[in-house]
């Protein structure tokens, strides 16, 4: 085989895999509360149906009082990085403090829940992987929408006033 036709396959080849990156802003997010009653809003960044049912990324804010339930994943890693606010996860029975900065991961089958016992809002990027039919749960809940408060901690502006 020539230079140019090993040249040609391998662009075609690079052609037919080569996938434009998904860039989102967070008034392109899909907003819900789990329920109704809820106190958390979970903001899906990218889910199953763009990755491939490989992850979902999330921001989930925590209203004061906010909790998840008490659970555990059978497959998936879940992952938390805290933006803002304070926190505290309870894993295995275990009670971890949570402060900007701090990352959490949680293996499969590890028991766990994350609280904000504050007055003010604590904010989260959570990463599931794999998904684990976490994307799906998320939208059957009640659609949600972001305000101000969330769009200045997640475009920064917060940092800046």
């Amino acid at each position: 085989m020539t230079a140019q036709l090993i040249k040609n396959k391998i662009e075609k080849k690079t052609i037919q895999h080569c996938m434009l990156p998904v860039v989102k802003s967070p008034q392109d997010y899909q907003v819900y509360r789990i329920h109704p009653e809820e106190k958390n809003r979970l903001a899906i960044i990218f889910d199953s149906s763009i990755a491939d049912n490989s992850l979902t990324i999330c921001v989930e804010i925590f209203d004061p009082g906010g909790k998840t339930p008490y659970h555990i994943h059978k497959y998936a890693i879940e992952m938390f990085f805290i933006l803002k606010g304070e926190g505290l996860a309870i894993c295995e029975g275990k009670n971890i403090p949570l402060h900007p900065g701090d990352s959490l991961l949680v293996r499969p089958t590890g028991l766990h829940e994350i609280i904000n016992p504050t007055q003010k809002r604590l904010y989260t990027l959570c990463f599931m992987i794999p998904n684990e039919d976490f994307s799906e749960m998320i939208k059957n809940g009640v659609p949600a929408k972001l305000d101000e408060e969330d769009l200045k901690v997640l475009t920064r502006f917060d940092s800046i006033f």
